[in-house]
């Protein structure tokens, strides 16, 4: 009996640390042959037009230093909405708080329970936006070797920079360094030189190896040089950056699961093997026959 319960603890802490591991959901298509997509599209629009013109409320709070911080923190995170929508949605964010923690609080912690929740509520909206900008980070140092590959190949068949750039771009499956590119396409398009529409996404990201990669690229600009062959130093140094971060990772891959394996997997080991030895000792206590 007491194997048969302490499994079920093990498969209960064993599913509830599977929950909290996220999954990629299957996308099924939708009904928009029955015109159901429509209707929902309808719905978001007036919604979202609702959301902005609550939000516009917020516009002289979202004024200068705040407001360029808030919008490239949007920008590099790919979230879709204004600064003035971001603050509406800290906000929310305040009153939920407030709303879900009002009938745990006694009277006499009135004033902590209100700076608690102005912390929190302000505080979490920032914390999702970093953690997004995080993955996005994560995302670009990933695909960037891949990126520089694909624009030496072009530049060493015979075409220039842009229409390297170009055909990257177009021919691609879309990625977030893709998307990047494209922008940098499209700024050079309408007027942008070169050199600035490349530093100002090295300078958007701040990523040491986009750093790189735009300092590589505007030298041999400016210097003449081959870029067929800086393209080629520069992604065999990438590759063994990633490499050698892989490398690291791997070495950090022991020390993390120290803890789980403390935690979970050790106590329950130690209680199967242990319990029924213990519950034999205490039906057949040795010590008492020995006193009878």
């Amino acid at each position: 009996m007491l194997t048969v319960l302490l499994i079920n603890a093990y498969l209960c802490i064993f599913f509830f640390i599977m929950g909290m591991i996220p999954v990629e959901w299957e996308h099924r298509p939708t009904l928009g042959a029955l015109g159901l997509d429509a209707q929902t599209t309808k719905k978001k629009k007036s919604i979202s037009s609702l959301v902005r013109i609550i939000a516009k409320l917020n516009k002289p709070v979202c004024q200068g230093k705040m407001r360029q911080r808030i919008e490239k923190d949007l920008a590099i995170a790919h979230v879709n909405i204004t600064p003035e929508e971001f603050i509406l949605a800290k906000e929310l964010c305040i009153i939920l708080v407030l709303f879900v923690t009002f009938p745990a609080i006694n009277p006499d912690m009135m004033p902590f329970w209100i700076f608690m929740s102005l912390a929190v509520g302000y505080v979490l909206p920032e914390m999702i936006i970093r953690g997004k900008i995080k993955k996005v980070k994560a995302i670009m140092v990933k695909e960037l070797p891949d990126a520089i590959d694909l624009l030496g190949l072009c530049v060493n068949a015979g075409l220039d920079f842009m229409l390297s750039l170009k055909w990257v771009v177009e021919k691609s499956p879309p990625s977030v360094m893709i998307d990047e590119l494209n922008i940098v396409l499209q700024e050079i398009n309408v007027g942008k030189t070169r050199r600035d529409a490349i530093k100002d996404l090295a300078l958007r990201y701040e990523l040491p190896d986009l750093s790189t990669f735009s300092r590589t690229l505007i030298q041999a600009d400016k210097m003449g040089t081959s870029v067929t062959e800086a393209l080629n130093i520069l992604s065999e140094d990438m590759r063994l950056a990633r490499y050698r971060r892989g490398e690291q990772l791997a070495l950090k891959a022991p020390m993390k699961m120290l803890v789980p394996l403390l935690l979970f997997i050790f106590p329950v080991v130690g209680i199967m093997v242990a319990g029924p030895i213990l519950l034999d000792f205490i039906e057949n206590n040795p010590f008492e026959q020995m006193g009878n």
